[in-house]
């Protein structure tokens, strides 16, 4: 997709259309979808959630299992190792999120004001970048140990969630998040940042805090 942009916007439910697909996890295009097992009647939070390098989209789905039945989420896989930005520059993984969004918002009815582009490690830093180029469709960002930001344009200010463990061995804490959180403070950016005890990972506590602010008013 041209400089990173998602065209897939959420779509007005129609009355009393019925939920498509049972609970579960199932195939949606070139990604995955899972439904919660309570999804209720009115329009649910959707959560694109992006795996780390050399990941996919079972491994990213445990990372936040925890919170997976509060919202759609939607998984997909990279083409490569890991997301085009880090293997030659946006293009093929954009285009792949953008069709998997535009049959999610198509076929279920998506809170427009709960969109978040989320990820872990590699993800992390992609879900961030899109979320900062794409603000008329991702209102958070949700960025479990981001390496960097790599946006090519600003559209809008999602609410920005990072955290990161202190004893990270994989992206260093100083190098990564403690020098992107005050960036993104000076831009402007509505953001909570959360240091943790702890590696590369994804704490249970870090996913719900995260999740508190997506449902947040």
């Amino acid at each position: 997709m041209e400089e990173g942009r998602i065209a897939a916007r959420p779509q007005p439910p129609g009355a009393g259309a019925p939920w498509p697909l049972p609970p579960g996890l199932h195939p949606l295009g070139e990604a995955l979808l899972r439904v919660p097992a309570t999804p209720g009647a009115g329009p649910l939070p959707l959560i694109l959630m992006l795996h780390g390098a050399g990941g996919d989209p079972a491994r990213a789905l445990r990372r936040i299992e925890p919170i997976a039945e509060a919202a759609l989420v939607l998984l997909p896989k990279s083409r490569g190792a890991t997301w085009d930005v880090l293997e030659g520059g946006y293009g093929p993984d954009v285009a792949r999120i953008d069709a998997a969004l535009a049959s999610a918002f198509a076929a279920w009815p998506v809170d427009p004001a709960r969109v978040a582009a989320a990820g872990f490690s590699d993800g992390a830093s992609y879900a961030l970048s899109l979320a900062m180029m794409n603000g008329e469709v991702f209102t958070h960002a949700l960025a479990f140990s981001p390496g960097f930001a790599a946006p090519l344009h600003i559209e809008g200010k999602p609410r920005c969630f990072l955290s990161h463990g202190t004893e990270d061995r994989v992206l260093n804490i100083d190098l990564c998040s403690r020098r992107l959180a005050p960036k993104l403070q000076r831009a402007g950016y509505p953001l909570t940042y959360l240091e943790f005890d702890g590696g590369h990972e994804v704490p249970e506590e870090i996913a719900r805090r995260a999740l508190a602010l997506l449902l947040q008013d």
